[in-house]
Order: structure tokens, then C-alpha cells, then sequence
């Protein structure tokens, strides 16, 4: 299998860096979503369009796009995880490009214009793709802005296909299991000094917290636990009447998890007492759902990687992807480059594997578009 053009890596990883400048954290992605939308009304594409969500849709017709064949929907998350105030420095070296979000995901939106510049050439395709830059992946997205592309085509495509700007690699056809809690303490709060002995909801979170970390989470199949955040009290002379924090619960076994949620929900439930109540909300799920490895979508994926000198690795994530697996619709997650650092400061692209990743991209379209 032949490598493109290797000026459109080069046209890719300026896109990226332009999205990447842009801040875009979940639930405020409107600045990239514009950004996006101009870019595809300057490339001509139909039926362009920002849903109630904030998604990003716009179509490329294939040449027999009139007779009702099934498109392909080829999605990338615009937000991140960064607040809006983040610095979103960029640095460049000889072989890697670093930057909040530079992999996850603006190299994957810059994907969707990749696949467009490539398909302009000499790859006309026979059905349409439609190129859609969804919002609300990362944190308390929930997925909502998959789940409203998904709402919006239903099984009435030929496969869904989500793009990561890393993980070159890794083809994504099951979806993680994952439950998100938001958990309070309240207590009466005081004075530091002249209340001291009453019970402070810092601590009494805190003690939780130490008690739900002693729950055994298995290792087969791999589970996880994770206390993101936390926050609360007044200041530092205040016994405190008010802490949160956000739980994470992932396991590639919905019953696990389930299992894991029922300790986690007893252990709040035995924490209170008078003077301290604790509350709990459940501020996310993301629904499992996967596709066999013997499925047409996976074993092509696979040899379009094959065929470019890729060992394929068949994984399990928590990606736009579980949306329409979750439904029994086909759908992976693939890979452009690699990298390292994600969700932190110091995250980073290797700029040359993207050329393989835009080729693997191609070969995939065309190879489910016709």
C-alpha cells in the first residue's frame, strides 16, 4: 500500500497546530467549532451546519450520493480537557510537536480536513462522507455530542469511523464501561478555633475517599477507580461545611462495574451520621457495546495498517466509538500518530508517523465507501 503525498502531513500538522491555538474545553468549544465551519465552508462542502449541540457537520458527496447508499460518518472530538485559561504554549522539535491538546484531539479535527485534501486528488468516492467535528467527549461531556451525531443518523450508515489524533495503532472496537459520581459531605461547619471538634466535611470526604480506595478492584477484567477531583471549605480557619469531589469507576465488564458502583454507593451511605450527611449524584455514564474481531469494519482496518507496515493492536477504550457500538452499530476508533503526555502540559505528537496514519485513513474510506 502506497504512502501519500507526504506534503499533506505537512498541511495536516499546520491545521492542528491552528485548532490546537484555539482553546476549546468541553462545554465551551464554540470558538473551534466557528474556526472549523469556516474552514469547511472555504473547502466548498454541502449541507454545512452546527447543531443544537455544537457539533460541526458538513458533507462531501460521492458521485452517486443521489441513489441513497449509506454514507460514512467520520468524526473527531474538538474539546479538551484544559480549562479556558490554560496556556496553550507550543514548542517544536526536530521529530514531535508539544502542546495541551496538540494529540488529543487537534491533530484528529486536523484528520477530518486530511482526508478531505486527500480525497479531493484522484480518490473520488462512489457514496458520501460526512466529516462532522462533534463536542463534549472529555469529562462531564458524557458524550453528548456523539450521542446527538448518532441520534441525527441512526443505523443508516455504513459504520462510524472516530478519529484520535494518537494511537496510530490501536483500532478501538469495544467500548469501556465507565460510571461517573459526583459525591458531597455537609456538615454544620464553624470556626477553626472555636467550634474545633466538630466535624469538618473536608475531612469527613477525605476519610471516604481513604475508605474507597481500600475497595479491591480486580485486575481481570481491568477495572479502575479514580478520584479526579476535589473541592470545598471557605478558608483556612473555617471547619469546613461543604467538600465534593468527582469519582471515575471503568471496567471492561459492565457486571463489574456495577459490582464496584453498589460498594462505592454502601460505603456513602455508611458514612452518614448526625451532623454529617453525604450525597451522591451520578454525573456520567458511558455505555459499553463492541463489534466481534472478525467483523468486516475490524478485519479492514486491520489490513489497511497491515499494509502499511503497522502491527495492529485490537483494543478497548472509552471513545466517541462506545455511542454506536453501545446501539449495535459499527464503529472503531482509530489512531493518526503517536505521542505521549495526554491530559498533561507536556503532551506531545511525533510528526512523522502521522503520513502512515493519513494513508491508513484513506485506504479505511475507501475501502468502506463503495
Amino acid at each position: 500500500m502506497s504512502l501519500l503525498d507526504p506534503k499533506l502531513a505537512g498541511r495536516v500538522l499546520k491545521m492542528a497546530i491552528a485548532i490546537q491555538q484555539i482553546s476549546s474545553p468541553t462545554f465551551n468549544e464554540g470558538r473551534r467549532a466557528t474556526f472549523v465551519l469556516e474552514r469547511f465552508q472555504e473547502e466548498g462542502l454541502s449541507d454545512i451546519s452546527i447543531d443544537r449541540v455544537g457539533n460541526v457537520f458538513a458533507r462531501l458527496p460521492g458521485e452517486v450520493s443521489a441513489h441513497g447508499a449509506p454514507p460514512l460518518v467520520v468524526s473527531a472530538h474538538m474539546d479538551t480537557v484544559f480549562p479556558e485559561d490554560t496556556p496553550l504554549n507550543l514548542r517544536r522539535e526536530t521529530d514531535r510537536i508539544y502542546g495541551p491538546g496538540i494529540g488529543d484531539n487537534a491533530t484528529g479535527v486536523a484528520g477530518l480536513f486530511g482526508l478531505l485534501w486527500a480525497l479531493q486528488g484522484s480518490h473520488r468516492l462512489p457514496g458520501d462522507v460526512w466529516l462532522i467535528a462533534n463536542v463534549g467527549e472529555e469529562g462531564l461531556g458524557n458524550l453528548c455530542g456523539m450521542s446527538a451525531v448518532v441520534d441525527h443518523f441512526g443505523a443508516g450508515v455504513c459504520a462510524y469511523l472516530i478519529l484520535e489524533g494518537m494511537a496510530l495503532g490501536q483500532i478501538y472496537h469495544r467500548g469501556l464501561s465507565v460510571r461517573r459520581y459526583e459525591i458531597s459531605a455537609c456538615t454544620p461547619g464553624g470556626h477553626a478555633w472555636v467550634d474545633f471538634g466538630r466535624p469538618s466535611a473536608i475531612h469527613e470526604l477525605a476519610g471516604l475517599i481513604t475508605r474507597l480506595c481500600a475497595i479491591s478492584v480486580p485486575e481481570q477484567p481491568r477495572s479502575s477507580m479514580n478520584v479526579g477531583t476535589i473541592s470545598g471549605g471557605t478558608s483556612v480557619n473555617t471547619i469546613a461545611a461543604q467538600a465534593t469531589c468527582l469519582l471515575d469507576l471503568r471496567s471492561e465488564s459492565g457486571q463489574v462495574l456495577a459490582r464496584l458502583a453498589r460498594q462505592v454507593e454502601a460505603q456513602i451511605e455508611a458514612g452518614n451520621r448526625p451532623g454529617i450527611q453525604f450525597s451522591r449524584k451520578v454525573v456520567g455514564e458511558r455505555p459499553a457495546g463492541q463489534i466481534p474481531t472478525s467483523h468486516p469494519l475490524v478485519r479492514l482496518a486491520k489490513g489497511c495498517l497491515e499494509g502499511l507496515g503497522v502491527h495492529p493492536q485490537l483494543n478497548i477504550g472509552s471513545t466517541d466509538a462506545n455511542i454506536p457500538l453501545s446501539r449495535g452499530i459499527p464503529a472503531i476508533c482509530i489512531g493518526l500518530t503517536t505521542g505521549s503526555g495526554a491530559h498533561t502540559l507536556e503532551e506531545y505528537i511525533l510528526t512523522q508517523p502521522l503520513e502512515i496514519g493519513l494513508a491508513q485513513l484513506l485506504a479505511l474510506v475507501e475501502g468502506l465507501v463503495k
